[in-house]
């Protein structure tokens, strides 16, 4: 008699510990058949970006090395997802398919069509909670909607998650008869031609065993000084979890238990439940990824200039905190988070380009790029989203690099030209921040004008440069 066998559709749940999926199919003892589908079509408007697509390729590497560690193995296959499945399923003679949820539009658009083909076929499904704490249609305020405000959901997560304690990784995992065929690593051409990724390589170490040093490293160094070291770019004072986290590598719920259960950090706390926020966020309103939540702002009088969006994405902007980030992210993947929001404010109010070509940029050159926290955040800076977050609120670049960078540590090292040292001189201020604040300001008053009336008044002028 042939062993039954349950496909694992790994999705970005890249581990063993507390993998749910997994770890219910090696508990039902049959033969385990780790799957990963590259399907970028399927991803909708938002397929993978260039700085993930890296990442990706050494994190499927990792994860397959440590199943092989279980005497098994990861099967990469080309989709689209339900072909695949049932192509596979008829090859390994699976009875059930095991896989965790995505929230993004386009992969629960994928799910609910794999679900519905399978079953049709006749094999079992069993979806999982992988990546949040709590699954987002089940939080709900009092009056049975989403929240729109992050410290209402924040305190509802307290309150009523029951996130559990995380799962073991298995010890062990049956190998079917036949492994099903597949594609080499190599074969989906993650890595592009020009290794211009090697900044990355130096900086990462994608995969789970990366993910938990990093998480260990976070906990003996940074954790105590985190409530103030967070806000300071010349410091490693941020948990840089977020891509690991988006992979899937570590979970929240990891993450979440290991705090809570004797090293208590609120301020850090809350961050994991910004990042659920923007996952209740996109589950409730899934259009908000290319649309303003506060619908007034579509008709906000964004500017076209290409020249100044092209300034702003090669950090040539003489702001030197913005062009320090954006040098940042693109010789490592990542920006810390206070210039993050830096940045994006010149973007949207000195600039007045759209938010959506801001993360649109972030989407392609971030490491740790998520469809949740990327929207909620830029829509959030943008004043167009949730939250206390107006767009009359308009970070001054050099007020933000005197308050969080007094030496300079941190411009110059990614703004050599500061120094000297640049292969170039160091260019004038593409916009003057003082006219362009209040030609924001004045966009924003022509807005409310036709009848969209901000949620508060404006605070005072200093105040407001924050």
């Amino acid at each position: 008699m042939h062993r039954a066998a349950t496909i694992v559709w790994l999705r970005q749940d890249l581990r063993l510990r507390d993998n749910p999926a997994l770890h219910a199919a090696a508990a039902r003892g049959d033969a385990v058949i780790p799957l990963y589908i590259w399907s970028p079509e399927e991803e909708g408007a938002w397929p993978i970006g260039a700085a993930q697509r890296w990442w990706l390729h050494e994190s499927l590497g990792e994860l397959d090395r440590s199943l092989r560690s279980l005497g098994s193995r990861l099967t990469i296959a080309r989709g689209p997802a339900l072909p695949t499945l049932l192509s596979v399923a008829a090859e390994t003679g699976a009875r059930a398919v095991h896989w965790s949820e995505r929230y993004e539009p386009a992969a629960v658009a994928v799910a609910a069509r794999v679900a519905a083909g399978l079953a049709k076929a006749g094999i079992e499904v069993r979806r999982f909670n992988s990546a949040v704490l709590a699954e987002p249609a089940t939080l709900l305020s009092g009056e049975r909607r989403p929240y729109r405000v992050y410290s209402a959901l924040f305190r509802a997560l307290l309150e009523r998650a029951d996130p559990g304690a995380p799962l073991p990784a298995p010890t062990q995992l049956r190998r079917p008869r036949a492994w099903p065929g597949g594609v080499a690593r190599a074969a989906l051409g993650l890595l592009p031609a020009i290794g211009w990724y090697a900044g990355m390589a130096r900086c990462w170490r994608p995969g789970e065993a990366g993910a938990r040093e990093q998480f260990e490293r976070f906990l003996d160094t940074a954790l105590a000084g985190y409530d103030e070291s967070r806000n300071l770019p010349s410091v490693r004072g941020t948990s840089r979890l977020s891509p690991h986290l988006h992979f899937g590598e570590i979970s929240a719920r990891e993450i979440w238990h290991a705090l809570a259960r004797g090293r208590r950090a609120p301020t850090f706390l809350g961050e994991l439940g910004w990042r659920e926020f923007g996952y209740h966020l996109l589950h409730h309103f899934p259009d908000t990824t290319d649309r303003p939540l506060r619908r007034e702002f579509a008709r906000f009088p964004w500017k076209a200039d290409r020249a100044h969006l092209r300034a702003w994405q090669q950090g040539r902007t003489g702001l030197p905190l913005v062009d320090a980030g954006m040098r940042e992210l693109w010789a490592t993947g990542w920006m810390h988070n206070r210039v993050r929001m830096v940045a994006a404010s010149f973007l949207v109010k000195n600039l007045m380009l759209p938010w959506q070509q801001g993360a649109r940029w972030f989407w392609d050159t971030l490491v740790d790029a998520d469809l949740a926290s990327n929207t909620l955040n830029w829509q959030w800076v943008a004043g167009c989203g949730v939250d206390a977050a107006p767009f009359f609120r308009i970070f001054n670049p050099r007020a933000q690099a005197a308050r969080f960078d007094p030496l300079g540590h941190y411009t110059r090292q990614w703004v050599p030209e500061l120094s000297g040292t640049g292969t170039r001189p160091y260019p004038s201020p593409i916009v003057d921040l003082g006219q362009s604040r209040a030609a924001a300001l004045e966009a924003f008053q022509s807005l409310k004008a036709t009848g969209a009336e901000p949620r508060r008044k404006p605070p005072g002028a200093s105040a407001a440069r924050n």
